[in-house]
């Protein structure tokens, strides 16, 4: 079993109110090999919402406290990343998870690079909150890209 972002599958659409389905975690979850999630909604926001980024850094200097997360308009919304990001870590602990194929570039489920928190396209190096926080607690994290790069699981 395995945790994907629902807005992967179609379960949940992606802040913009668009939804997004990849085939193949469509299927996993109709064959119960995965579970999906969403750390926004999960956190509290709602859908549609305005674009969200990591202002100056990545999510694990989140988790630490170092930055924050903003929306476009200048809304600090840190704690919805967190709550999403903390409850995410719970549903992965009680299945026992050991494997995330999170939504590339998000503030919350990135892997590997985020947007600069500039709201101008620039993407830096880093993880959102709810993969640096998955991360931190042992369970492997993929992008969507990887995944379908990859073997199945």
């Amino acid at each position: 079993m395995i945790l994907i972002s629902g807005c992967l599958n179609g379960h949940n659409p992606s802040y913009d109110g668009v939804v997004k389905v990849n085939e193949n975690m469509r299927d996993l979850v109709k064959n119960n090999r995965a579970i999906p999630v969403c750390p926004e909604l999960l956190g509290g926001l709602s859908v549609p919402r305005e674009r969200n980024e990591i202002k100056g850094s990545s999510g694990e200097d989140v988790i630490a406290g170092k930055c924050r997360v903003m929306s476009e308009s200048g809304k600090d919304i840190t704690k919805a990343f967190l709550r999403g990001a903390e409850i995410v870590l719970s549903i992965a602990k009680k299945h026992n998870i050991k494997k995330a194929v999170l939504k590339s570039k998000s503030p919350a489920c990135g892997c590997g690079q985020i947007y600069d928190g500039t709201f101008t396209g620039r993407l830096i190096k880093g993880d959102g909150v709810t993969c640096a926080l998955l991360k931190m607690n042992g369970i492997e994290v993929i992008d969507e890209i990887t995944f379908e790069n990859t073997s199945p699981v």
